[in-house]
């Protein structure tokens, strides 16, 4: 595939509706499935193809497919004893928003030894379900999750390794609209499965606003 075909292949369609509020042009342009030049043995099974620039793109589907998955998995369980966390500065937002329409607990930053496997903590977390943004930097949230037993949902990009995660959301997990897009398609399914949204209602926010804003964007405005 040539680069000019490549360009018209991620637009999508303006019209057609993933969701509403969301176009598939949108879902594109958010670079949700926008991999980086390296995939592993693992995350091949999700791959669509590779670039002529070398980045290997998600399947759109398999992307949206796993998102549903999870969101069905954790209307399951009490919103309080779900934790999703995050060092990556680009979820903070996203993270939070996820949060405050769901109920789910989140811990940002620094991961602190023993949350998850020590009662003696004032940090201790008692949960039955971790989420995590990249298996290859929230490590010690997995470790602690596998020592508890603890069913582990991550955002694997194609360069991640799956060996420890339960659940696979195949997708970008870098970059800003792509984490925003992907938590806001995850709330919207979360509360579906729960009961307290229709598949035909709009969200409270758009995918827009589930983006970490850059500082230097926050000062320029201000």
């Amino acid at each position: 595939m040539s680069k000019e075909e490549d360009i018209k292949d991620e637009e999508g369609s303006a019209e057609k509706k993933i969701a509403p509020q969301l176009s598939e042009r949108a879902l594109m342009a958010s670079g949700i499935r926008i991999g980086t030049n390296v995939i592993t043995k693992h995350m091949r099974q999700y791959l669509e193809r590779t670039r002529e620039d070398g980045l290997n793109i998600i399947d759109a589907n398999k992307i949206q497919s796993h998102i549903e998955i999870a969101g069905k998995f954790l209307a399951r369980f009490d919103p309080k004893r779900v934790m999703v966390y995050s060092s990556r500065e680009a979820a903070q937002v996203p993270i939070e928003k996820f949060s405050e329409l769901t109920g789910v607990n989140f811990t940002l930053g620094r991961f602190l030894p023993g949350t998850l496997t020590n009662p003696q903590l004032p940090n201790y977390r008692d949960v039955d379900v971790v989420m995590v943004i990249d298996p290859a930097i929230d490590v010690q949230a997995i470790k602690e999750a596998i020592k508890t037993n603890i069913p582990v949902i991550a955002i694997c990009d194609t360069n991640n390794v799956t060996s420890y995660v339960d659940l696979v959301i195949p997708a970008n997990n870098r970059g800003r609209k792509a984490l925003a897009t992907l938590f806001w398609l995850l709330s919207r399914s979360y509360l579906i499965h729960q009961g307290t949204l229709s598949p035909q209602d709009p969200m409270k926010y758009t995918p827009e606003e589930f983006e970490t804003k850059l500082i230097e964007e926050d000062n320029a405005e201000g």
